[in-house]
């Protein structure tokens, strides 16, 4: 039996970001994946395991502890790992860092998105939060949209401006609704129950991405961000039903389901006039992680 293959953090070197959001669109022409997700409690503590299986590319389980304590003794509270297996044989290829699979999933789900929906002339990128998924952003939209500015925002403003000194090319600026109204892209990756984003302060030719809510109670865009916008989504099934973002315009009668034009299993409706506002919710499903564990792996064995 062969030995499954061990993917450390350390991997990402031989991973580039355009490269992944092609492993997405070919992943996406491939038969539509089964998923599912399982949690486990204990107190304020969860296991979480998502798993997914695409013929033709195999079957990923990703497992995520999430115990809040940890931060009290300085160890992160997020941890876990994703299992690769053969879809021939059903063997484990491989073993890869939670970490590095989140970390190239989500900002590529949303580069995909923008790489379809933005306005391909874009320059100033506004980031909302600075967290390890903003600097994930940074990464992927310089990747996306070189020579692209940056703005940054955080409600710690301190934060913002700590992550603007570690940057080529960012500026932190205290005013969110300043900050979106220069930006040609809004990138949002905050915590937030309460809408921060808000459609008044949106003008045409802009494109909002959405990443941080994944319970029905989050939402980052308020209803008018939603009912001017052109609304597309990573995944019908992991997104409308489940995430607040969508799920509560759609039930409080906003929207229409016929409202949400697309998801990356047809491309084809991802356009935009130039005065568009295109709004695009990452919901970040256990089928992208299949995906990206797969780009991952296929990366770490080629050829040096």
């Amino acid at each position: 039996m062969t030995t499954p293959d061990f993917i450390p953090f350390e991997g990402e070197t031989r991973l580039d970001w355009l490269g992944l959001v092609e492993a997405f669109k070919a992943g996406h022409r491939l038969p539509k994946a089964d998923i599912a997700d399982t949690f486990l409690y204990r107190g304020a503590d969860t296991l979480l395991n998502r798993a997914a299986w695409i013929d033709g590319l195999g079957l990923a389980v990703k497992s995520a502890t999430i115990f809040p304590g940890n931060t009290a003794i300085g160890t992160p509270s997020v941890n876990g790992g994703v299992c690769l297996y053969s879809d021939t044989d059903g063997l484990l290829e491989a073993v890869i860092d939670f970490h590095l699979v989140t970390k190239w999933k989500t900002a590529g789900d949303s580069l995909m998105g923008a790489l379809h929906l933005a306005r391909p002339d874009s320059k100033l990128v506004l980031i909302v939060g600075a967290g390890t998924v903003a600097r994930s952003l940074y990464e992927a939209y310089s990747a996306g949209f070189p020579g692209a500015r940056f703005l940054l925002w955080n409600r710690t403003f301190d934060k913002a401006q700590a992550m603007a000194d570690d940057l080529p090319n960012a500026q932190a600026l205290p005013d969110l609704a300043e900050a979106v109204a220069q930006a040609d892209i809004i990138t949002c990756a905050t915590m937030t129950t309460d809408p921060v984003i808000k459609g008044d302060w949106l003008r045409p030719g802009q494109h909002l991405d959405l990443i941080g809510a994944y319970r029905p109670d989050m939402r980052e865009a308020d209803d008018t961000a939603i009912r001017h916008a052109r609304v597309f989504v990573d995944s019908f099934d992991t997104t409308l039903d489940h995430i607040g973002e969508l799920k509560t315009p759609l039930v409080n009668g906003v929207i229409s389901r016929a409202d949400v034009l697309g998801d990356f299993y047809d491309l084809a409706p991802f356009q935009r006039a130039p005065e568009d506002i295109t709004l695009f919710k990452n919901g970040g499903g256990a089928h992208l992680d299949l995906m990206t564990s797969r780009y991952i792996l296929d990366r770490w064995r080629a050829p040096s």
